[in-house]
């Protein structure tokens, strides 16, 4: 077996598209395996470990700069076992090797990820992308092999000693410090930490790459309810996210002729994105922006989530009811170029004064902002348009809708940008959680039938002896699943149950609960792991509770056993949310900002949400138009189908108000929460 591992490309048969994508590679790949990993202990050979995924526009640039190189490749197969990881089917193995980057050389990662590793998986030399020739002081992907492989050979004692030290840096990162009380401090040092990272002018937090950051959002809009629901609403919080999120619905990072949001913008005005669209980003500004239009009543926000989730259903959504996983950002004309303009272009899809329309409000009558073409951007508004054509603003929000229909037609005639068409559990829940919110209170039916699609596909294909596996593409399973698979379908489920109540959904919430606790928890320290107990054995066991792209699991986790264990009155959920957030308490007291996830758990553990419970008969829209009115995301609502009485009770902690008999009843119990 391990000649033909040494001598040949194993991709073939992969089901990732990203791994599929090297499998004509010179480069003798192999996937993370135990004949790989044999192969280079038998062998005794450093392995070239290469992370990236099917959308990652730099991940393409080095394949075809270097793997596909026949003289690169030989050095390769000569010198390394070469693994090719796809980060989004093996995000345990993607974790560890970024922490190891940041260790071995002091800045954060990405991807295309490149690692070296001694056959047994400990990490000796580590960066990202390399040119095929020197350049800007960086050395060429050659030179650093052959650099590699000469400490490989000559320096083994020092290349021990250092493992050593990385063996003992990793046992230590994931356990937790002496705890602090976790108390509402830590969400008003949370708030204050945002604030200080807020860009005033344009909205988000830093500077270039801008990235969208939809978890800090979210605390923004639950930090705003809070201090309303105490009498001093945070309009401060408010308007960071409402700023954030017009600005980006204007911008280029907004896809403004398909809808959808890109990955990240390249600078700091959301004007030019880079132009991967990922599923999981654009599950979780669905809620954003549909918050903000409970929060606010402003109709711009409840359009870019209709056009987000639309673009979503359209675009993303697999005949089998999952929804795939990215979109690239590259065609074989260039990266972006599926979605650039130029004003002849335009002139060719539409004329007279809806061609106007468009060029004036997207500003392709203004220099070309991207290579020589046009990227759209929202330049003028509605109600200046209509000032400039001397017509009437209705009037000209129908040309525009019109024109964008048409431009969208003809935009598909193109080549498409490559959709990665796995579906991964983790994304799908956090979409299946968005279009249940959207559907429910953007009153879009619609949304919540592909909500319960997606979840059906899900249980029937991805649900096995208890466990969730971490991806499914054309009936291939992938590995069981992870903390963030289980906790995102938990909050996923109770957020659809809310939109729409379906009878046995709670036995799978429990079951997923069950799971966690029984798999992931660390039963000594409180929280959870990243891989369960029964994961392949690797050099970490990872566990962490700040968010990245996504909101961390730990602080989902926390948040939906918190509310199961409300809603089920079950204790041990309860107690287990209890738990991970004191046992990341002193994390979350470093850098409250990094932690919004824990936070919202937090927010809910000290005031726990407002329990909800409507027979409602027939009657169920008068009902709902007190009970899905404004943003309260301490509300748990349920209209189970099977009652005898008509009516609604309240509970608020351990204390539930008397059944009330009308809509009008129930408002009056519900203002407390306004």
């Amino acid at each position: 077996m391990q000649s033909s591992v040494v001598n040949s490309n194993r991709l073939v048969d992969a089901s990732s598209p990203y791994l599929r994508q090297h499998a004509d590679n010179p480069v003798h790949w192999q996937p993370w395996d135990e004949a790989a990993l044999d192969a280079a202990r038998t062998l005794n050979k450093p392995i070239l470990l290469s992370i990236g995924y099917a959308a990652c526009h730099w991940c393409h640039v080095m394949a075809h700069e270097s793997f596909a190189d026949p003289a690169t490749a030989e050095q390769m197969n000569r010198d390394f076992i070469n693994i090719k990881v796809d980060r989004e089917e093996r995000p345990d193995l993607d974790r560890i090797y970024q922490t190891a980057h940041q260790l071995l050389t002091g800045q954060s990662g990405g991807w295309p990820l490149t690692v070296v590793l001694t056959p047994d998986q400990l990490p000796f030399f580590s960066g990202t992308y390399f040119p095929p020739q020197p350049k800007q002081g960086m050395a060429s992907f050659r030179e650093m092999l052959s650099e590699v492989t000469r400490v490989w050979k000559d320096r083994p004692a020092e290349i021990t000693e250092q493992n050593e030290r990385m063996r003992r840096v990793l046992g230590t990162l994931g356990n937790t410090d002496e705890g602090v009380n976790p108390d509402r401090a830590l969400l008003d040092a949370g708030r204050k930490q945002l604030a200080s990272r807020y860009d005033p002018a344009f909205g988000g937090f830093g500077s270039a790459p801008k990235f969208p950051q939809p978890t800090a959002l979210e605390r923004l809009l639950r930090e705003y309810a809070r201090r309303r629901d105490e009498g001093n609403p945070d309009r401060g919080a408010l308007h960071m996210v409402c700023h954030t999120l017009r600005r980006m619905g204007l911008g280029g990072i907004f896809d403004q002729i398909g809808g959808g949001f890109s990955r990240y913008a390249v600078d700091g005005q959301w004007m030019i994105p880079h132009f991967e669209k990922m599923l999981s980003d654009n599950a979780l500004l669905i809620m954003a922006t549909t918050d903000a239009w409970r929060a606010t009543g402003d109709e711009f926000f409840a359009r870019i989530a209709r056009e987000t989730a639309d673009w979503a259903l359209r675009e993303m959504l697999l005949p089998e009811g999952g929804f795939a996983t990215s979109l690239d950002a590259d065609t074989s004309d260039g990266e972006g170029a599926f979605y650039l303009w130029t004003p002849m272009q335009v002139s060719e899809v539409l004329d007279g004064v809806d061609a106007q329309v468009v060029v004036h409000r997207l500003g392709l009558d203004e220099r070309p902002n991207f290579e020589g073409r046009w990227h759209p951007q929202v330049h003028m508004a509605f109600s200046e348009l209509a000032k400039r054509l001397q017509c009437p603003r209705e009037e000209v929000v129908e040309r525009w809708n019109r024109g964008r229909a048409a431009l969208l037609a003809a935009r598909d005639q193109r080549e498409r940008p490559a959709r990665d068409d796995k579906v991964l559990t983790a994304w799908n829940a956090l979409m299946i959680r968005a279009l249940a919110r959207a559907g429910r209170f953007l009153n879009e039916p619609r949304y919540i039938d592909a909500a319960e699609r997606a979840e059906t596909f899900i249980r029937d294909h991805l649900w096995r002896e208890v466990r969730l596996a971490v991806s499914w593409r054309q009936g291939k399973l992938g590995i069981p699943g992870f903390l963030d698979d289980h906790a995102f379908m938990l909050a996923a489920l109770l957020e659809l149950q809310q939109a729409r109540w379906s009878p046995g959904r709670e036995d799978w919430a429990f079951a997923l609960a069950d799971t966690l606790l029984e798999h992931f928890e660390d039963t000594e320290q409180g929280g959870f792991y990243f891989t369960a107990d029964d994961h392949e054995t690797l050099i970490q066991r990872p566990r962490s509770f700040a968010d990245d792209a996504l909101p961390n699991g730990n602080g989902i986790a926390a948040e939906a056993l918190n509310r199961l264990g409300i809603w089920q009155g079950e204790p041990r959920y309860t107690q287990a949310a209890e738990r991970t957030i004191q046992a990341a308490s002193a994390r979350i007291h470093e850098s409250p900002g990094a932690h919004c996830a824990l936070l919202n758990a937090l927010d809910e553990q000290l005031t726990p949400p407002t329990l909800v419970t409507v027979h409602a008969g027939d009657q169920t829209e008068a009902w709902r138009a007190v009970t899905d009115t404004g943003l309260h995301p301490a509300r748990l609502v349920f209209y189970p189908l099977e009652h005898s009485e008509l009516g609604a009770w309240v509970c608020r902690g351990h204390h539930c108000l008397p059944k009330v008999d009308t809509p009008t009843a129930l408002h009056d119990q519900l203002a407390g929460d306004d």
